[in-house]
């Protein structure tokens, strides 16, 4: 009998059943909508924020501070209170939405709490960063959007690299995988990637997450392959070595290179249409600031992130193209087509396999499931193709 990839596609997508397929679907759109919402919620904290005046007084009782503490103390101020306001909203969309799907177990102390030390780490990076903003708008005057995208690779990149070392054991434990077969086989991947050992490791992802992942994180000798205790407990070996080999198929193309180049002239760009948009938008909202006043940093906050919404379409492109070639590098290396299929399946449960051609091009930012085992399907047909016949 012939080999058929799209009759063997079917059959692994149909293996969910119809009844987590439909949950996969109503979760997975709930989700795109979540982006709608959440540019509403952005647009009444912004609202609320400026109305009130707060940032203004704030920015008169500085008035004799220099003006870098002035700046850095109004970003900050400014990113605590809307995280603040927007609270509610978070832990329904990042908790309670969850857990009514099944996707967390996380208890409710333990959300909070880890949110609380984001929400503090994310302000004080936040007020950094727009510091650096506000000082190029001083500085270059009306070309300093232009500037922007050195600020924002520089930011991006000292992210990514100090990431596995300072941001991410905060909230995961991350530790060598333990002895056994799995470690043995994945440090033979890496052995064969030129990965070394100790940048494989494994993380209590479970702690905010029932979702089957894995990721690569860190740039330059930071760099690490890292693997959730949820993948290692629901996939077999082969499953394990086929998701590694896609992981090692990110490190070794340099995937984190592209994503920054394109952040880069997303920011560029983003902040260029604000700088154009600023002053109609903050009278919309019945604010005076300019867009180098600190206390206008709702303002410019809330069109940079529309922008971010409206440019996701171009970002998920890019991270799709990618998540293709470390899919076909894992097949070219651990050549585990069935393995890779069934580990793919298992992210079908939150991520919906059979989305409209529409829908996966600007809500996706990996290529859908089905499309992915087909792919792999289609090379398990080439490779019984090149099988020596009996």
């Amino acid at each position: 009998m012939l080999f058929d990839p799209a009759a063997e596609t079917a059959r692994y997508i149909d293996s969910l059943g119809p009844e987590a397929l439909q949950k996969s679907a109503a979760y997975t759109a709930a989700g795109q909508w979540h982006l709608l919402v959440g540019l509403f919620v952005t647009a009444i904290v912004t609202w609320i924020i400026v109305r009130s005046g707060i940032l203004k007084r704030l920015a008169s009782i500085l008035q004799n501070r220099s003006w870098a503490l002035r700046t850095s103390v109004i970003c900050v101020v400014f990113f605590l209170v809307s995280a603040i306001i927007s609270l509610p909203w978070g832990i329904y969309e990042e908790w309670g939405f969850e857990r009514s799907y099944g996707r967390t177990s996380q208890s409710f102390g333990d959300f909070i709490a880890q949110d609380a030390i984001g929400t503090l780490l994310s302000s004080v990076l936040g007020g950094l960063f727009f510091l650096g903003v506000y000082a190029l708008i001083r500085r270059a005057g009306k070309k300093w959007w232009i500037w922007s995208g050195g600020l924002a690779a520089f930011a991006v990149a000292a992210t990514i690299l100090l990431s596995p070392i300072v941001i991410e054991p905060i909230f995961n434990e991350y530790k060598p995988v333990p002895d056994g077969p799995v470690r043995t086989a994945l440090l033979i991947m890496a052995d064969e990637a030129g990965i070394p050992h100790d940048r494989v490791l494994m993380f209590d992802g479970s702690r905010q997450s029932n979702n089957f992942t894995a990721n690569v994180s860190g740039v330059f000798g930071t760099a690490r392959i890292a693997i959730s205790d949820v993948a290692l407990d629901k996939a077999s070996l082969d499953e394990v070595k086929a998701v590694t080999g896609h992981e090692i198929g990110h490190y070794v193309l340099g995937h984190v290179w592209r994503i920054i180049f394109l952040i880069v002239f997303i920011a560029m760009l983003g902040f260029y249409l604000a700088d154009r948009l600023f002053d109609r938008v903050a009278a919309w909202f019945g604010s005076t600031a300019k867009v180098g006043d600190p206390e206008g940093l709702p303002i410019l906050l809330l069109i940079v992130s529309v922008l971010g919404v409206l440019a996701q379409p171009a970002l998920n492109s890019v991270t799709r193209v990618g998540e293709s070639e470390a899919d076909a590098y894992s097949l070219r290396t651990a050549n585990l087509p069935d393995a890779l299929a069934g580990a793919l399946v298992k992210t079908a449960e939150y991520r919906y396999p059979r989305p409209s051609a529409l829908q996966e091009a600007i809500f996706y930012s990996h290529p859908s499931v089905e499309t992915r085992v087909r792919r792999a399907m289609d090379w398990k047909a080439q490779q019984l193709k090149k099988a020596p016949k009996p």
